[in-house]
């Protein structure tokens, strides 16, 4: 003999039954990501950019009256190791239009440098270029690569950027254009070639 099942019993079981089916439904049919139509974000006809900068890192100061813009954060894991391995400096640059500290300032070059080689000179760039002067005011320029600071010209790649350069790719060559033994301030010629919408 079949046990009976009390109305409302039967009730909450079908409830049950339609809430699971339901959310096991809802899962399927609304997906984490979607392809989407560029136009949709007001992405138009991508185009290059070429930039040429002069970034200021002041550690020192060459000259009475000027502030440090760049801090060591970790000291070399070494005394006397010549690639400095381990040091961390964190820094928020001028950029300027020319190698004159006093020429345009176009914005900021905000991030860290790691001595991350132990067998020579070469450091992680980890930075933002933010720019604060006409149509790019407000957009950044990423820039994460390898620099071995004593070649004449590095490369290192645009991974992205805001504002004006969402979807930004590229790279940026440096070259050094001033360094200061004894105090350790260097100026250097940023050329970068990037792609955006």
């Amino acid at each position: 003999m079949a046990a009976k099942i009390h109305p409302s019993t039967r009730s909450m079981i079908t409830f049950c039954f339609l809430l699971v089916s339901t959310a096991s439904a809802m899962t399927e049919e609304q997906p984490f990501a979607t392809n989407l139509d560029p136009k949709l974000l007001g992405l138009k006809k991508e185009k290059l950019t070429h930039f040429r900068v002069y970034w200021h890192d002041i550690i020192g100061g060459s000259k009475p009256g000027d502030k440090p813009t760049s801090f060591e954060v970790l000291p070399p894991l070494r005394l006397n190791d010549a690639a400095m391995f381990g040091l961390v400096n964190i820094f928020d640059n001028p950029l300027t239009v020319g190698p004159d500290p006093a020429s345009q300032l176009v914005g900021k070059s905000q991030g860290l440098y790691a001595s991350a080689s132990q067998h020579q000179f070469g450091l992680l760039m980890a930075m933002n270029f933010a720019f604060t002067h006409g149509k790019y005011n407000g957009s950044t320029i990423t820039i994460l690569g390898r620099n071995p600071i004593f070649d004449t010209v590095r490369e290192m790649p645009v991974i992205g950027g805001s504002g004006r350069f969402r979807f930004a790719r590229g790279y940026a060559q440096a070259t050094t254009h001033f360094f200061n033994a004894t105090s350790l301030d260097a100026i250097v010629e940023y050329n970068i070639y990037v792609l955006h919408y």
